[in-house]
């Protein structure tokens, strides 16, 4: 049975989730499915941060201790906001820094070389930032990457085996940094059974949220993780630039940040102006400088569109909106050369589509100018990510539908096939 339109619009008609994309600023005409890089503006998230503006405006100075959401302590108001979202205590979530900042500082914390265990375990498809940071941060330990950092082979070039990510967990690794979801392929990996074997072989372990939080529920306190952190501008609808957060599991609550700083002080003595640090008693410890307040403001509104909505629901709908994505690629793409990159189980497939093209870059472009949103991805990869929270079934219909007229009548043959500056 041939799946239509009829069939997108009678499950946007039982969408639980469908009021929600009245909070969000989605443009007539336009089919956004880049949600996974850049989510969308919300209507609660500008309204929360032209109130921080007012703030200032209102109270100057005393916007740090004054107002609705006092900057002194929005990091960790946020952070217990945020906490379920990854299956945390309030205080094991701090609002903080960027990506790479945090893991830095994570790194930095966590890393401690002892006679042979000197090594970092991470992998070959890993976003290529947090590759930097684990080089540098070898390189600032004295280590050389080429023999101290392990990244573990792909054996297709698009997901992992975790029985090869074990393999490698010998008694030479010190720290394990892995992502959650692979980026191009929305491959989720198995943080409960990778933990357990971390911590089977005496090994910390942290995850790289970026593209699973505010995508799939995560239980990080049941799992034993370390340590974990993500931006908050993807899923999580913060925007361009908004700070990132990390996790610190309780058990390691007492341990001296790596790189500390004015914001890693335990808020009572922080303005005591001593010179010894006297760390906060809890994830806290771990930011360094002072909050970026109007880049954190967004963050307010749009996490209370996740408390409203559910995570677990955002999932069930985010699942629906991908297999029927893949249903219909399969259907009407068959003839073009597409495959599909992602894995096709609902345990194992994050929240985009990964489709494979040898002319990927030109039909991305051919796409927006058709005015749907993609995301490029070098060499070969179209990630496309129907959002739960605004895309609807009606509109994975009609990118397919796009899609497929691009091809029958190759209007992508008109694009260069290399990728814009920002892909």
């Amino acid at each position: 049975m041939s799946l239509t339109r009829e069939n997108a619009q009678q499950l946007d008609q039982n969408d639980q989730l469908a009021k929600f994309r009245d909070e969000f600023y989605v443009q007539d005409g336009i089919i956004y499915l880049d949600g996974n890089s850049l989510g969308l503006l919300s209507k609660r998230a500008e309204k929360s941060l032209l109130s921080i503006l007012d703030s200032w405006k209102t109270y100057g100075i005393d916007g740090w201790t004054n107002g609705e959401y006092p900057w002194f302590y929005l990091s960790e108001t946020l952070g217990k906001k945020m906490a379920p979202l990854v299956g945390a205590k309030a205080n094991e979530v701090i609002v903080s820094g960027s990506t790479t900042v945090n893991l830095h500082q994570l790194v930095s914390s966590f890393y401690e070389p002892k006679g042979k265990k000197t090594k970092i375990l991470a992998d070959e498809l890993n976003f290529p930032s947090d590759i930097y940071a684990l080089k540098s941060q070898l390189k600032l330990k004295g280590y050389d990457p080429s023999e101290h950092l392990i990244r573990v082979k792909s054996r297709d070039g698009l997901t992992l085996h975790e029985d090869d990510i074990i393999e490698k967990m010998t008694d030479e690794v010190a720290l394990i940094v892995l992502p959650s979801i692979l980026y191009r392929s929305g491959q989720i990996l198995d943080m409960k059974r990778l933990t357990e074997e971390a911590h089977k072989r005496n090994i910390l372990i942290g995850f790289d949220l970026c593209h699973s939080i505010g995508a799939i529920p995560h239980a990080l306190d049941d799992w034993g993780v370390d340590f974990a952190f993500w931006c908050n501008y993807k899923h999580i609808n913060g925007g361009p630039g908004s700070v990132a957060a990390l996790y610190v599991n309780q058990k390691h609550f007492g341990k001296r940040p790596g790189l500390a700083g004015w914001f890693s002080s335990k808020k009572e003595k922080q303005f005591d102006m001593e010179h010894t640090l006297t760390p906060a008693e809890d994830a806290g410890a771990y930011q360094i400088g002072t909050p970026h307040v109007l880049s954190t403001a967004p963050l307010i509104g749009s996490l209370e569109i996740f408390h409203e909505a559910g995570i677990e629901n955002i999932r069930k709908k985010s699942l629906q909106l991908t297999q029927f994505m893949i249903d219909l690629i399969k259907q009407e793409l068959n003839d073009y050369g597409f495959s599909l990159g992602n894995p096709l189980e609902d345990n194992k497939r994050g929240g985009h589509i990964f489709l494979e093209h040898k002319e990927a870059a030109r039909i991305c472009r051919a796409l927006k100018d058709a005015k749907v949103i993609p995301d490029f991805r070098a060499p070969n990869g179209i990630r496309l990510a129907p959002v739960a929270l605004y895309n609807t079934f009606e509109e994975v219909w009609q990118s397919v539908q796009i899609l497929k007229d691009i091809m029958e009548n190759e209007r992508y043959k008109k694009y260069e096939n290399n990728r814009e500056v920002v892909a």
